[in-house]
């Protein structure tokens, strides 16, 4: 394996593995940071010397265990009371004492990733800032994918998140786990960074695929355990039912070469059947609880009336716009907006639907959105002016990150251009 393949590897594993070192290292929260980045120094130092050990990430695990207690060891050595540092080792093997023990107990999230999530959507800290930060030490992405997700500058992202940092410096708050009673009021800021993970599984912002599985798998079951700990809450079901319902799709999603499906050419046959009605049950749910009109709930409303159509052509797409019009009244969003006028060309025709794009497009807020061009695109195609769609198509290319969504892009610009 050359030092290129090595690092290529080290750098894949490390997204994946990154949030549970963290996870087995909480207090401060750029202790824990400083702590994760020493094990990937040392991995870099020893494998291209010893070789990649057999299981990596049981490697990764037990050298963040390793520095961990050392390094609780060092600062006890000069300050004999660890309340003073503010570090706290979840590991096999530390040690646990009286009030500590006691929280612990008291802990029903039972999960150690789900525990760092709530641990890092700090009320003290303004939504986006929560959510901003647990993505970049948590989720597993990187501040260009959260941009992407916050539709922002990644300077303006990468800020924000200095800035949450230094709040929780100086306010002292430790990096820890809140008590039961405390995790309502940072539910939300929960939810989203679920949903915000998974988002990027399923449509990928950067690299050569067009998803990554694993980022959907991780965030679907970080739905499922929220919504064994918190049953009763809609929008955790809303959330769980959105993301079985999307990932039910992944098997059609590409072909064998990796190549995008549209959801057009999606053979429905391959959607997994167990995922549509799990999902749909927790739609049922969710609905019966009264959350209806919550923003995760109506959302997997949209994707039921996709899985309903055993044809593409059955959808109803009259329904579908009737329900993104009353997600734009629940959740303001460009986004939903945009989503919105796509059901209004397929349900009215695009000479409807234009318009809503147009008006999208001179607000400025979807500058730089691939989906936009690429919508404005297919509506122009649809109105028989091919020039213009042909040049949006090539706009969207430009602007994604990711190759899969590009070659689609320059493919349907070459149609137009041919047509």
């Amino acid at each position: 394996m050359t030092a290129d393949d090595l690092h290529r590897r080290l750098d894949a594993l490390w997204r994946m593995e990154s949030p549970k070192l963290l996870a087995r290292i909480t207090g401060n929260i750029d202790t824990a940071e400083e702590l994760a980045q020493d094990v990937l120094v040392a991995a870099l130092e020893r494998w291209p010397r010893d070789g990649v050990p057999d299981n990596p990430a049981a490697w990764l695990m037990q050298a963040a265990r390793h520095r961990g207690i050392d390094h609780l060891r060092q600062r006890r050595l000069h300050a004999h009371k660890q309340d003073e540092f503010g570090i706290e080792l979840a590991l096999h093997g530390a040690d646990m004492q009286g009030d500590e023990a006691e929280r612990r107990a008291e802990d029903d999230i039972g999960d150690d990733l789900l525990r760092l999530v709530f641990a890092s959507c700090h009320p003290v800290l303004p939504m986006e800032s929560r959510v901003a930060l647990t993505l970049r030490l948590l989720g597993g992405l990187t501040t260009a994918e959260i941009a992407r997700a916050f539709l922002q500058q990644e300077a303006t992202v990468a800020q924000r998140i200095v800035r949450a940092k230094r709040t929780l410096a100086d306010r002292h708050v430790a990096f820890e786990v809140p008590r039961k009673a405390e995790l309502p009021q940072r539910l939300d800021a929960v939810l989203e960074v679920v949903y915000l993970v998974f988002n990027e599984g399923y449509a990928a912002t950067s690299g050569d695929d067009w998803m990554r599985p694993a980022l959907c798998e991780e965030a679907l079951r970080l739905g499922r355990v929220l919504a064994g700990l918190l049953p009763r809450e809609p929008e955790v079901l809303g959330l769980l039912a959105l993301m079985e319902l999307q990932a039910s799709r992944i098997p059609a999603r590409t072909r064998g070469d990796g190549a995008p499906v549209l959801l057009a050419d999606q053979d429905r046959a391959r959607w997994d059947r167990l995922q549509l009605r799990r999902g749909l049950q927790a739609l049922a749910a969710a609905q019966r609880m009264g959350g209806a009109d919550g923003a995760y709930v109506l959302q997997a409303a949209l994707a039921a009336g996709h899985a309903r159509a055993r044809r593409f052509e059955d959808t109803d797409w009259a329904g579908i716009a009737a329900l993104y019009a009353r997600l734009l009244r629940v959740q303001p969003s460009p986004v939903v907006a945009l989503n919105h006028a796509v059901a209004v060309s397929r349900a009215q025709g695009a000479a409807a639907a234009l318009p809503l794009v147009e008006a999208l497009a001179a607000g400025g807020a979807l500058r730089g959105y691939p989906p936009l061009h690429a919508v404005r695109g297919d509506l122009l195609a649809a109105l028989g002016r091919g020039g213009e769609a042909c040049a949006e198509f090539r706009r969207a290319a430009e602007l994604t990150g990711n190759a899969r969504e590009r070659q689609v892009l320059l493919a349907r610009a070459a149609g137009c251009a041919a047509g």
